[in-house]
């Protein structure tokens, strides 16, 4: 149409608009669409008639409309061809290779924070309440348990949450009296037996399987402390609280200003989830109760085959620091409240400790993964013999890379817990060796 010379695709088509719409301004109706019945300048003049020819190609058009259709045509068709070269150019490949690459490290990367937020209960997935009634709606639909039945346990589990205690249905009571009196008669090959003061089992529920061990612990401990006078009165709730609210002691330990990284951790929230918690929360925890407590750190074995004998020594100290003398007798019923165990996926409590006559050292725990029927074993002079190789735990049943220790160690003036708030902001455990 003229001698113009464009530099792309797009500014050609537009050039050629100009052209067309000038030409269908000044020219007549549409009457055929694109033909190639007269394919040359000179059987367009010899025509007599008005047609447009396609600058593109040798088709000629009866119209300006038709024309600029037929030309937009080949237009988009060059751009994809465009695009097309574009992509398989020197070096498109690669760039490609490390966008998908990119694309697919970002979906994996989401994928494994959404597996670790289900993992550690933050996944939106509900709390101990919601985990409950799940079961007892499964166990429904099982025909285990009826819907009058259903209504309820429900209404039971209602009521307790709403007290803030604990309902008592995974608690086992008498364990350290009937480990007392077993030890005062029984197990001749333990040269010194420490007992921690009395404390009561609380075994996971179908609430909170899976990931409330740190809770029960926590339960475990307080009942512990509930026993002993210099502890009792520091105590907000008179009997054990139940797990939600333990996870709103914690938030209120949170708002006090204690760890708060831990705090930022959790988004601030534990209520109404199953999140995991540790050794620092059971601090934060104690610490606004005026309870002064300990984190002890054992980072890397310390004996053969990836053992820790230095955890059982220190455990041993912790006993043997509430009895003076040289020569304690054989059972020695401590008022020390137990000590909370955490590794890598699990905790337990520690309520005492064996020592043989060769010298060898061993752990007694409760764990809340027992179910309340081993147990109840204990209390038991017929099966309790049995039931404590489940306690027992000798330095090779302790072959984690790491363990944490929380140590209670008596209260707190308003003063040393103000210095502990602010302490916890960079909070450190005491790390041996």
């Amino acid at each position: 149409m003229c001698p113009q010379v464009c530099n792309s695709c797009e500014m050609l088509q537009e050039h050629v608009e100009l052209h067309l719409q000038e030409q269908h301004s000044s020219g007549g109706s549409a009457q055929e669409a694109c033909s190639p019945a007269m394919t040359s300048p000179s059987a367009l003049r010899l025509s007599g008639e008005k047609r447009f020819e396609c600058p593109l190609c040798s088709v000629v058009c009866m119209d300006s409309s038709s024309l600029q259709e037929h030309v937009e045509l080949h237009l988009e068709h060059g751009a994809a061809v465009n695009s097309a070269a574009a992509a398989h150019s020197p070096g498109s490949d690669q760039r490609l290779a490390r966008e998908l690459q990119r694309e697919d490290e970002a979906r994996q990367e989401r994928e494994d924070f959404k597996k670790l937020q289900k993992q550690f209960g933050l996944d939106g997935g509900g709390g101990y309440s919601r985990q409950m009634e799940r079961s007892m709606e499964k166990a429904v639909a099982r025909g285990l348990l009826g819907p009058a039945e259903f209504h309820c346990k429900r209404a039971e589990m209602m009521e307790s949450l709403a007290s803030g205690l604990d309902d008592g249905r995974t608690r086992t009571q008498g364990v350290l009296r009937a480990l007392s009196e077993y030890y005062q008669t029984e197990a001749r090959d333990c040269v010194h037996v420490w007992l921690s003061a009395d404390t009561d089992h609380f075994c996971s529920s179908a609430g909170d399987t899976g990931w409330g061990c740190g809770y029960r612990n926590i339960q475990m401990l307080l009942s512990s402390l509930h026993t002993i006078d210099a502890y009792a009165p520091l105590l907000q709730e008179k009997a054990v609280p139940s797990i939600p609210r333990v996870q709103s002691m914690i938030e209120e330990a949170w708002k006090e200003g204690l760890d708060p990284h831990g705090a930022s951790h959790f988004n601030q929230r534990l209520q109404g989830t199953r999140a995991w918690i540790g050794a620092t929360e059971i601090y934060a925890l104690l610490t606004s109760l005026g309870i002064s407590a300990r984190i002890i750190d054992f980072h890397r074995p310390t004996g053969p085959d990836n053992s820790h004998p230095q955890l059982f020594d220190w455990v041993k100290q912790y006993f043997q620091s509430s009895r003076s003398g040289r020569l304690p007798p054989r059972l020695i019923q401590t008022s020390m409240p137990p000590l909370y165990l955490q590794h890598q996926g699990h905790s337990r409590s520690i309520v005492g400790l064996e020592q043989r006559r060769n010298g060898s050292l061993s752990l007694l725990l409760l764990d809340p993964a027992s179910p309340a029927s081993d147990t109840r074993r204990l209390l038991s002079r017929d099966t309790l013999p049995t039931a404590l190789k489940q306690l027992r735990k000798p330095p090779r049943n302790l072959k984690h890379t790491q363990y944490q220790l929380v140590a209670v160690q008596g209260g707190l003036s308003a003063e040393e817990k103000q210095r502990r708030i602010v302490g916890s902001r960079t909070l450190c455990a005491e790390r041996i060796p």
